[in-house]
């Protein structure tokens, strides 16, 4: 063969052949392309050690990754014909990395991407771990199986030694935002168990250490986050407890299965006293927000989580919303955050507080959209379009996010009716292309900038959570229950309630008091000998910590029935490792049996 390059006036190289076909017919071309002539050698010499049918059955299969499985084709289940469903799927899968396998990020958009320049690092094109997860699972729930495993391997390798996950990270891994969300620690587990739950093999790759060390995290942080799902307060949050009381449910039923019978109860233990302090922490009962419905959950109820407030008040304490939304009494900021609760089995759907509940969202952030019902996140949001509907600048007024909509479906399917109306609205959100966005504009055309009612914003699109929240649905509402619900939960919380006998004391979340008859249990990060007096240190009495090795955490525990009522114990720490004293007292007020 005879080759001719021919230099380009732009600078560009084009490459003319002639071919001889007079001794065979079939030939071999292998072009490559790199930044230098040595890698372009390299790169078209691995090319053509492989045969060409080889190269040409993975070229096929990557393409095949996108076609539904027959089991898994829930057209039957949308009102579209299966269109949206399909084409959400593809939509997932092509926001996992090539290179970095298992990253997949929030959106390959920018949201208000017009204001913004080079110089704006970040943004959606991360990994954001709440959303990975959100993704991972909605491909699980079609069928595909490939990337939720390795969305759950890449996990495994970017967790921090602590058991903490990054609040959002390059696709390399290396962490961006520095902020911690219990939700996002908490859902990697939760992806670990449908996966389990699936059948998947996952071969020689052990998700036990991760999960374990996740469940740790949480015990020794919880229950307050640093920050919600919307990455803005921290407090008591309906949703990430929801996920995090779901999450250790998961941890102790992957204990129990390695016959870690200890460590499964000890979490059962916590997630316990979790679920029975959910309505003191995040439900008002002097809400004004809507007349005549004070008794309901709110958005979240605040505190500082450096040194949280284990007894904050929903009904006293005040919220700074971001983003120019003002100070507010907690007990009037609602959201739909609660309905978490439902999806992922903790309560009832139609437990008295949640209709309540529904009642007050509908009243305060619904929307009527021309394709169905919108809602906003919260009331007096200030992350989306300006009034008059110029971009977003770091003030604006919240619109309606599609994933709401999706969410309110599900909520509507474990309470006994029919989803397909959510699932249609969700797929006549979609634009001309299919692609579903973060938010809608949900008010009066706007002259400003030609906004339309029910069209989207300038926010992220496609957003891979609206997508996944659509895939999510459609698979449960063929399955007739929530994809997300985690069974060993709904038995525990809803279908046959398991009351708490504990009050959990740590240093993290050092409670003031306590019912009398409960056993209080003092978790700590070291062994340690309590020291405590329940006479105001006329006598004292010594306990030694006992250790729960798969966490590397230890506790203490103290019933109080034998106690007289109306006691106080009194107690401090001799750490062992250092041999010193903590040099603080500590007590919790033991109130009279109600």
């Amino acid at each position: 063969m005879d080759w001719e390059f021919c230099a380009a006036k732009n600078g560009n190289i084009a490459l003319t052949g002639e071919i001889n076909l007079q001794q065979q017919n079939e030939f071999t071309i292998g072009i490559a392309l790199g930044g230098s002539p040595q890698s372009t050698g390299a790169k078209l010499l691995q090319s053509l050690a492989e045969p060409f049918d080889v190269q040409r059955e993975g070229y096929v299969q990557q393409w095949q990754r996108t076609v539904v499985d027959p089991k898994f084709d829930f057209a039957a289940n949308t009102a579209d014909g299966g269109h949206l469903y399909r084409l959400s799927r593809c939509v997932l899968l092509a926001h996992e990395d090539k290179s970095f396998e298992g990253a997949l990020v929030a959106s390959m958009s920018i949201p208000w991407g017009e204001t913004k320049d080079d110089n704006d690092l970040g943004g959606y094109h991360l990994v954001w771990t709440r959303d990975l997860v959100q993704s991972a699972t909605a491909l699980l729930a079609s069928g595909q199986t490939g990337t939720p495993l390795r969305a759950l391997m890449w996990l495994a390798a970017i967790q921090n030694e602590d058991g903490s996950f990054p609040q959002n990270s390059w696709i390399n891994g290396t962490a961006y935002w520095s902020g911690l969300q219990l939700d996002e620690i908490a859902a990697p587990i939760l992806l670990a168990w449908r996966l389990k739950r699936e059948g998947i093999d996952v071969g020689l790759f052990n998700s036990c250490v991760m999960i374990l060390r996740a469940a740790s995290y949480l015990i020794r942080q919880g229950p307050v986050t640093a920050q919600e799902r919307w990455e803005e307060n921290a407090g008591y949050s309906p949703s990430t407890l929801a996920t995090v009381i779901a999450a250790l449910v998961c941890a102790a039923e992957f204990a129990n299965q390695k016959s870690h019978t200890a460590t499964a109860d000890f979490i059962f233990t916590y997630t316990d006293w979790l679920a029975a302090h959910l309505e003191e922490w995040t439900v008002t009962t002097c809400g004004e927000v809507v007349e005549g419905l004070p008794h309901h959950y709110i958005r979240i109820n605040p505190t500082d989580p450096q040194t949280p407030d284990p007894h904050a008040d929903p009904n006293a304490t005040l919220i700074q919303i971001s983003n120019g939304g003002g100070i507010h009494p907690a007990r009037n900021i609602v959201g739909g955050d609660f309905l978490q609760l439902v999806r992922l089995g903790i309560r009832d759907a139609n437990d008295p507080i949640m209709r309540d509940s529904i009642k007050v969202i509908d009243r305060v952030l619904k929307r009527a959209l021309p394709q169905g019902p919108g809602w906003r996140r919260y009331n007096h949001d200030g992350y989306g379009q300006k009034e008059d509907g110029r971009a977003f600048d770091g003030t604006g007024v919240g619109r309606s996010w599609p994933i709401l909509t999706g969410e309110r479906g599900h909520y509507e399917l474990a309470a006994g009716r029919d989803p397909e109306p959510f699932i249609s609205a969700l797929e006549k959100f979609a634009n001309a292309g299919g692609m579903i966005s973060e938010q809608l504009w949900d008010a009066n055309a706007s002259a400003v900038c030609a906004m339309k009612r029910g069209q989207p914003t300038g926010a992220a699109m496609p957003l891979c959570w609206s997508h996944a929240e659509y895939v999510s649905l459609v698979r449960s509402a063929h399955d007739g229950v929530c994809f997300d619900r985690i069974e060993p939960a709904f038995q525990r919380y809803v279908a046959n309630p398991v009351a708490s006998r504990h009050e959990i004391w740590s240093l993290r979340h050092p409670i003031r008091r306590m019912p009398h008859g409960k056993t209080l249990r003092i978790i700590l990060a070291a062994e340690a000998t309590v020291v405590w007096s329940e006479d105001h240190w006329k006598n004292t009495k010594k306990s030694d910590t006992s250790g729960v090795a798969a966490l590397d955490l230890w506790f203490a525990d103290f019933p109080t029935k034998t106690i007289p009522a109306d006691s106080v114990i009194e107690f401090t720490f001799f750490w062992k490792e250092s041999q010193r004293w903590d040099g603080r007292n500590y007590s919790v007020a033991v109130g009279k049996p109600k």
